[in-house]
């Protein structure tokens, strides 16, 4: 689907239409009581609104004779209770009703985008689905009372011209003519306005990714002394904004001011045919003053051009909603894998090919991760060690070919089985939790405190948790950290896990070259309970290893030791920053270091 509305159809006919009117249509349902109450009220108040110009009509005519005023006051009077009465449980009924719908919508967003994972950050810009799941579903939500007072809103026009007809046929037939016009204006609005809208707010959600992208990097924005530069490149979109809001307001401003020259020419129809009658005596006076008031309501169509602008948003934000919930989010199995927990894995990459943006970044990869293992995987940059394990851990899925963990493809494991069975630690590790302890036990609830601290002890992270204000008891917020240490708390919370497997993805690139090395020694240690896959970009690293998985062009160029590749002088040249002065890189002695990683 395209996120691009200059290349939309703007066609209510085309899928993606249909697809966010069945999205808004689900949402509206969810108003419940509240919307049924919202159009009790407003169709009993357009009734009551209907009967009040005949009403008084009765009284000014029942006048001279002094006969029935009385009643006719107290009809009147009844009357203009119900109108209000219909206002006031209007506006609460509405209120509740778009809280309602609202909520539904954004928790709908927020699941389904959480189901789809990284694949959402590589579709949308991350403030782009902010503006999605905050502003756009904010104006999908409004669709439901929105409807129903464009709907009811009709009514009294509708009920106007009834009204005339029964006063006069000929008085009738002129309202309907200029509310015939009217109609066509609004159908023209509202085809133009919804496309315009929707171009609106895509140019919204792209000032606010380029602003929230500015905000990550704000140091090295001020640092390089840009922030002129970057203050162009966020509101870059500002003109296309403008052309679309410039458009919206000429839309309103035009149909606004065709239906100021009809409602006045309508009115004033009715008025002079009415008057004719009255002098034909087909008319009363009371008559010709009701006339005159529904001609006020049949010229009342144009009233509904904020109803109709606001349903346009409903509809525009309602497909940028239906963009995120077309998105696949993957889909699980039933199957457990073999053997008890805390066993080695074994992964198997079969023909597996891997695109980004459209080109094929891994082509045609074999590989087999023995269990027990651990493999480093190097390549130059751009051959796809990232997405490789993205696929081995079920964040992205091959385009073709398979991933097998113990034997079973990872799409027919269940999601439990699966997100117990294989773990990641990250470059940029994303710290959840409200203190130093629910950052390390996020993902493995069950975990001890005792538990907590030895994978802590491992990562290297505790001589630096210690010596915070509460320790473990930190809260996560008011720690200062840096990228070294906030690397170190993403290793314990992989650590505190038992996995079958463990992927680190560049995950020591920030550690000094001491703490790399002793946690690079844990890695390599004895412990064969655990399968690892490293993405290496050091020579000490990939030398710590059993095996090294050399990436070439997409495809697997050899799976060997380090020590035999690094006789190969294109293997040593993907290291040649980090080669030793006598051209071979070797690790430090681990003799005094933990062996292992608690099952």
């Amino acid at each position: 689907m395209n996120n691009d509305p200059a290349r939309a159809s703007g066609n209510p006919a085309d899928p993606a239409w249909r697809q966010a009117d069945r999205l808004l249509l689900a949402t509206g349902r969810r108003g419940g009581f509240s919307l049924w109450l919202l159009a009790l009220a407003t169709f009993i108040g357009a009734i009551a609104e209907i009967l009040l110009p005949s009403a008084l009509g009765r009284a000014l005519d029942a006048l001279p004779g002094g006969g029935s005023v009385t009643w006719a006051l107290l009809a009147c009077t009844g009357l203009i209770a119900i109108v209000v009465a219909g206002n006031v449980i209007s506006d609460i009924t509405t209120g509740t009703s778009n809280a309602r719908c609202t909520a539904w919508l954004r928790m709908t967003l927020v699941r389904h985008l959480v189901a789809i994972g990284p694949a959402a950050a590589r579709r949308f810009e991350p403030g782009d689905l902010v503006t999605r799941v905050t502003r756009n579903a904010s104006e999908a939500g409004q669709v439901g009372t929105t409807a129903v007072l464009v709907g009811v809103g009709l009514v009294p026009p509708l009920g106007g011209i009834v009204a005339l007809f029964l006063i006069d046929p000929w008085v009738g037939l002129t309202a309907l003519a200029g509310s015939l016009a009217m109609a066509g204006l609004l159908r023209v609005f509202v085809q133009h306005n919804t496309e315009t809208i929707r171009g609106y707010l895509h140019s919204q959600g792209q000032i606010a990714s380029r602003l929230l992208g500015a905000l990550a990097g704000a140091r090295t924005i001020a640092a390089a002394g840009s922030l002129e530069r970057e203050r162009r490149r966020i509101l870059e979109p500002l003109p296309g904004l403008r052309e679309h809001g410039l458009r919206m307001w000429l839309n309103q401003v035009r149909v606004t001011g065709q239906a100021a020259v009809i409602a006045p020419l309508l009115q004033l129809g009715v008025i002079a045919v009415a008057g004719y009658g009255l002098v034909a005596g087909r008319v009363s006076v009371g008559e010709l003053y009701a006339a005159s008031r529904y001609a006020l309501m049949a010229a009342g169509i144009g009233s509904a051009v904020g109803y109709l602008n606001k349903l346009s948003r409903a509809r525009a934000g309602g497909q940028r909603a239906a963009e995120l919930l077309a998105e696949p989010a993957p889909c699980y199995g039933r199957q457990s894998l073999p053997g008890l927990p805390g066993r080695p894995g074994r992964l198997e990459f079969r023909g597996v090919r891997v695109s980004a943006a459209g080109e094929a970044v891994i082509d045609g990869l074999d590989l087999v991760v023995p269990a027990g293992a651990t493999v480093a995987v190097v390549g130059r940059s751009g051959t796809g060690k990232s997405l490789l394990a993205a696929v081995a851990g079920r964040l992205a899925d091959p385009d073709r070919g398979q991933v097998l963990l113990d034997g079973v493809a990872l799409p027919e494991l269940s999601r439990e089985h699966l997100r117990s069975a294989v773990g990641f630690a990250f470059e940029r590790p994303a710290l959840v939790g409200g203190t130093i302890e629910e950052v390390i036990n996020f993902g493995s609830p069950g975990a001890t405190g005792t538990r907590v601290c030895e994978a802590a002890a491992i990562a290297r992270a505790d001589t630096f948790v210690e010596r915070l204000p509460q320790g473990y008891q930190t809260e996560i917020a008011s720690a200062p950290l840096s990228g070294g240490e906030m690397q170190r708390l993403g290793l314990a919370r992989a650590f505190t896990h038992p996995y079958r497997v463990l992927i680190l993805d560049d995950a020591t690139s920030s550690l000094d070259a001491v703490t790399e090395q002793q946690v690079g020694a844990v890695l390599a240690g004895g412990n064969r309970d655990q399968t690892r896959l490293i993405i290496a970009h050091r020579a000490a690293t990939a030398a710590r290893t059993d095996l090294v998985a050399w990436l070439d062009r997409g495809r697997l160029r050899s799976l060997r030791p380090h020590s035999e590749l690094w006789r190969n002088p294109e293997y040593r040249a993907l290291f040649a920053a980090d080669a030793a002065p006598n051209g071979v890189t070797t690790p430090a002695s681990v003799a005094d270091l933990p062996t292992g990683i608690p099952a």
